[in-house]
């Protein structure tokens, strides 16, 4: 029986149910977590031990930094609330930019460098941006998740198909003319460069081949959207739509991790997914800073995560005041500084271990809601338990194993979801009263695809600021913010903003 003089948000209950429930947060929010170092590791093209090395410590500081959230940690950190904390698809844009204009470690140091920076500032700026939410206020916040959503979805389908570069392109260099351009390079080396004891060389015919000169695809790829994988996709989708139809309360939350648990069975079952990775991963190993790479720190890189950071720690601020009228627990100033706080230091430690920026996961809080447990010790469980699957590679190595196009069929969900979530908010704003805020939303959307459409636009530009202009996540914040202190000003007192986080289910 509950103790009446104890607030529901500091019960706590027995271990076992404690230790269930918190499982069933950590299921919840599984398949989002692990979504960013497989998108990110795979775009800076590391190794597959190395991905399994990303996902282990993305999970370690998840269940690390959830601790700090909802535990607590001196009067300057934690905003001691049901949060489970995890890896924010907002980043994902800048750090999949970073790693394709320079891949492999060096790209690595250049990330985890912009996300220690961008943790300090955000430790720094916190009590600031808590008194900020007026400036984000639903047409905003909306316009930014939808722009997340649809940046992502990009990703999504390549998961499908394959990517527009590498082994997976739809189109690869004709043999033939691989073949004739390699027969021309012989020859023009051969005119120049005389076998031993032939006298000097005659005159080549065949001008040498300009440096970095290459072919372009020109004919179908096989590798290119199989359709073995199609279907396996589309099945994963199907699943993940009829379980979140028919299903009720805990499995329906978490279908799109029986979708992928289910296309990774029927993958394995075609012969197309193999577990040699998982059989000579260890059973236990510590994540250790600094395992993949050492930081580099760039000022613009660091400015760039920064404004990301800005931008969710207000989602946070919402999410933080939505889930104090839901738990009934009043969230006052010092209250809201120190979560956000909590955001920046688990950016800080996602850095340091060279992982990602971190925020609290809105599906979580929805499964506050959904459960009626406001107990903030279920959260710590759940916390526990990822820090447990940190520990353990062969559960990274299993996840690193499965095949992009079983996680295509997901991440159109998932993603999707996220860009659902921006247009249901965008719902609630009032067109009809305020025509202005249509073109808050058509322009900074606009202004958001431009690095979709056109990822060159940029090449004229100074090289330093490519970094902070080749996000489209980036430029429609800037517009928005922009466009809504032009047009609305900064009035309200940020009651809105919390009504749209309450409908926020997906990050």
């Amino acid at each position: 029986m509950a103790n009446p003089s104890v607030h529901p948000v500091d019960e706590r209950l027995p271990t076992g149910k404690l230790t269930a429930l918190g499982l069933q947060h950590v299921l919840v929010m599984y398949a989002g977590a692990v979504a960013v170092p497989l998108i990110v590791g795979r775009a800076l093209k590391l190794s597959p031990e190395q991905v399994a090395m990303l996902i282990s410590a993305d999970l370690f500081c998840c269940g690390l930094v959830t601790l700090i959230q909802s535990l607590g940690a001196t009067q300057w950190f934690g905003i001691k609330l049901p949060v489970m904390m995890g890896v924010t698809f907002a980043s994902v844009a800048p750090m999949v930019a970073m790693a394709n204009s320079l891949p492999g470690v060096e790209g690595a140091g250049l990330i985890f460098g912009s996300i220690i920076g961008a943790g300090v500032i955000s430790i720094l700026i916190a009590p600031i941006v808590s008194r900020m939410l007026r400036f984000f206020p639903p047409v905003v916040t909306g316009t930014i998740i939808a722009v997340i959503g649809i940046s992502l979805m990009r990703i999504g389908i390549n998961w499908i198909f394959g990517n527009p570069f590498g082994p997976t392109a739809p189109s690869v260099v004709n043999p033939e003319h691989a073949k004739w351009l390699a027969d021309v390079g012989s020859m023009a080396n051969a005119a120049v460069t005389p076998a031993a004891g032939a006298s000097a060389p005659a005159a080549s015919v065949v001008p040498a081949i300009p440096k970095g000169l290459a072919l372009v695809g020109s004919v179908p790829n096989p590798k290119y959207a199989q359709m073995p994988h199609i279907i396996i996709a589309s099945i994963v989708l199907v699943s993940i739509l009829l379980i979140a139809k028919y299903a009720k309360g805990f499995i329906a939350n978490i279908s799109v991790l029986l979708g992928i648990i289910l296309g990774g069975v029927i993958a394995t079952m075609a012969g197309l997914m193999t577990f040699e990775k998982v059989a000579k991963a260890g059973w236990f190993d510590l994540v250790l800073p600094f395992e993949i790479a050492t930081p580099v720190f760039d000022p613009i890189l660091i400015l760039t995560m920064t404004l990301v950071m800005i931008v969710v720690m207000i989602e946070s601020t919402g999410m933080f005041l939505a889930l104090g009228d839901m738990t009934g627990r009043k969230i006052d100033q010092k209250a809201l500084a120190a979560g956000l706080r909590t955001d920046g230091l688990g950016t800080l430690i996602g850095g340091i271990f060279n992982t990602f920026p971190y925020t609290s996961f809105s599906q979580n809080v929805g499964l506050v809601g959904v459960t009626g447990v406001k107990s903030r010790f279920v959260c710590v469980a759940g916390g526990i338990i990822l820090i447990v699957l940190g520990l353990l590679p062969k559960m990274a190595a299993l996840v690193e194993s499965l095949p992009t196009f079983v996680l295509g069929g997901a991440g159109l969900v998932m993603f999707g979801m996220v860009a659902a979530t921006g247009i249901r908010i965008l719902g609630g704003v009032d067109y009809k009263g305020n025509r202005n805020n249509l073109f808050i939303v058509a322009i900074s959307i606009g202004i958001g695809m431009i690095p979709l459409i056109a990822p060159n636009f940029k090449q004229w530009m100074p090289h330093n600021i490519h970094p902070l202009i080749e996000s489209g996540i980036l430029l429609a914040s800037i517009s928005a913010v922009a466009l809504n202190l032009y047009f609305n000003g900064a009035r309200g007192d940020g009651s809105d903003a919390v009504e749209a986080a309450k409908q926020a289910d997906a990050h």
